[in-house]
């Protein structure tokens, strides 16, 4: 796979198959969009590739919405790397490219990537103004030579699988659910940074998350996950919210106890999967009813893993 960041930096010598899109997530729907290209291509001959962007459009055009990403971008762009794409192209999204017309963007896409089919997903809409939605990509497609392919989006249970009902469900803390849209178990990677030292001094040391403040993070509570740096693979136990028993601290943390694991991690980035949540989080009278509880975490963490790994 090729990955180009400047669209001015490369020109195809052969006709491509394209689509066009944030992908936020890399999650089902996004998949069963490339999976459909791809099969089209391969039979007439063409490349194939996606451009998305190095943000999402709505923290240049929308701030106040606050974007929380599903994935950093190399996650993103490893993710369509592993698709079998030919070409991923990761533009940054500026003002310029935001009042590009639909129709100027269209046609570099032509002219530079020699483009012959234009593969978008439900609701899709480019360009300023949006002005580039279906019907008038269909059309511009008739006047400069590509076939526009808009698919009806890929649903499950009844709703439709995107980006937006991912992150309402990891705000409920339903990421067992929110793993089954994505495709994969959710991630999230952090380095570890010194903490309070407290889970230590209570017999659960704890590896504490510097996240990337734009990744979207699940509801406050317990999860059962894999902890996962270099080739080394553990179970734990993370725990999501404000440490209600001791702080109550505006901050959120994210907090991971390694089962069976004793080391030094500062400095190492961790990557948690969220396997399942065990519970929300809560206030407890003293530090041995916590303890209490932590250890029922961990022995049901446990018998989740010998349930998953027979």
């Amino acid at each position: 796979m090729k990955l180009v960041r400047d669209l001015t930096e490369l020109t195809l010598d052969k006709p491509s198959a394209l689509s066009i899109g944030v992908f936020d997530g890399v999650h089902l729907g996004h998949r069963y969009l490339i999976d459909r290209l791809m099969e089209s291509a391969q039979s007439a001959g063409l490349l194939t590739g996606v451009v998305t962007f190095d943000s999402h459009p709505d923290e240049l055009l929308t701030p106040q919405r606050h974007v929380r990403y599903l994935t950093t971008l190399t996650k993103k762009l490893n993710l369509l790397g592993g698709l079998g794409l030919d070409l991923v192209m990761a533009l940054p999204f500026t003002s310029e490219l935001a009042q590009t017309s639909a129709r100027g963007f269209i046609l570099s896409l032509v002219q530079r990537l020699h483009m012959r089919e234009l593969w978008i997903g439900p609701d899709f809409a480019l360009g300023r103004g949006r002005e580039g939605n279906a019907t008038y990509l269909s059309a511009l497609g008739r006047e400069i030579g590509f076939r526009l392919e808009a698919l009806e989006p890929l649903t499950e249970g009844g709703e439709v699988i995107s980006s937006s009902r991912i992150r309402a469900l990891l705000g409920e803390g339903k990421v067992t659910e929110a793993s089954q849209l994505l495709g994969r178990y959710l991630s999230l990677e952090g380095q570890v940074v010194s903490g309070a030292k407290r889970g230590q001094r209570l017999g659960f040391p704890t590896a504490n998350l510097a996240v990337d403040e734009k990744i979207m993070i699940p509801a406050d509570g317990i999860y059962a996950v894999r902890v996962q740096w270099g080739a080394t693979n553990h179970q734990g136990v993370v725990n999501v919210g404000v440490r209600p028993t001791f702080e109550d601290q505006a901050e959120r943390i994210v907090e991971a106890h390694i089962i069976d694991f004793t080391g030094d991690l500062y400095g190492k980035t961790l990557e948690i999967r969220f396997i399942r949540r065990l519970r929300p989080e809560q206030r407890f009278k003293n530090a041995d009813a916590l303890v209490a509880q932590m250890r029922q975490d961990v022995t049901q963490t446990r018998r989740l893993f010998r349930e998953l790994e027979p």
